[in-house]
């Protein structure tokens, strides 16, 4: 049975530094990783101006492309609204989704979002917002240091959805912040950002207790979890 590959896709502000460990962690398993840095954060120059979500499920649709191969496509936090779509348009191309903290939404994350970029949050804000734990001083300011603020666009447009096939691909939710059972509790409340997992027809619930970036906290857990999808998916399309 050959490995399905894997594509990791950061959530909002961070590049493809923010899987260092856990695709070290893949990769030392033996596993091929393509690990993306999405359009406008590629550094805090980047023009974000004219960077919309469909650039985002552009980019990561070609690297599933480019993988040649049916790939388990992880996202985190945001990015499951653009790997959502992206699983819209090559759903034959995706032997299963992952998502870390995330979820695959159908709106728009922030429609009333207005302005051409959202910086990273402060400290207070992000410890109101999003779960902390597990994450040390320093981890906080290495993300506090590279993050990198999200085009705005990206906030205010949902993905585009026509094809049913997606409801098909496996899909594993790992739940770190909320436990699986406070998510599937606010599913019924129908927030776009958790979107269609009532719709999604082979759903695999992983509970992952930490901090809402899993990758720094536990990322030898979360490799551990990824790679155990990727070999109950692998050798083939669907």
């Amino acid at each position: 049975m050959i490995a399905a590959p894997i594509v990791l896709v950061p959530g909002f502000w961070l590049g493809a530094w923010a899987w260092d460990e856990v695709a070290a962690a893949l990769r030392a398993d033996g596993h091929i990783v393509t690990v993306l840095t999405l359009p406008g954060l590629e550094s805090a120059d980047a023009d974000r101006s004219a960077i919309t979500l469909s650039d985002h499920v552009d980019a990561i649709c070609e690297a599933v492309r480019a993988a040649g191969a049916p790939v388990v496509l992880v996202v985190h936090s945001g990015a499951g609204a653009s790997g959502y779509g992206a699983s819209d348009r090559v759903a034959g191309q995706i032997a299963a989704m992952v998502y870390v903290d995330s979820a695959p939404a159908t709106g728009a994350l922030d429609p009333h979002f207005d302005g051409v970029e959202k910086p990273l949050p402060s400290r207070e804000e992000l410890e109101q917002e999003e779960n902390l734990d597990g994450l040390s001083e320093q981890q906080l300011e290495t993300f506090r240091r590279r993050a990198v603020p999200q085009p705005g666009a990206v906030l205010r447009e949902a993905p585009v959805l026509a094809n049913d096939a997606r409801l098909d691909i496996p899909s594993t939710v790992i739940c770190t912040g909320f436990t699986s059972e406070q998510v599937k509790a606010a599913v019924k409340k129908g927030y776009a950002w958790l979107g269609d997992l009532a719709e999604l027809r082979d759903v695999t619930w992983v509970d992952l207790p930490t901090s809402h970036w899993p990758m720094w906290s536990r990322p030898r857990d979360l490799a551990a979890i990824i790679s155990d999808v990727v070999k109950a998916h692998s050798g083939g399309a669907r």
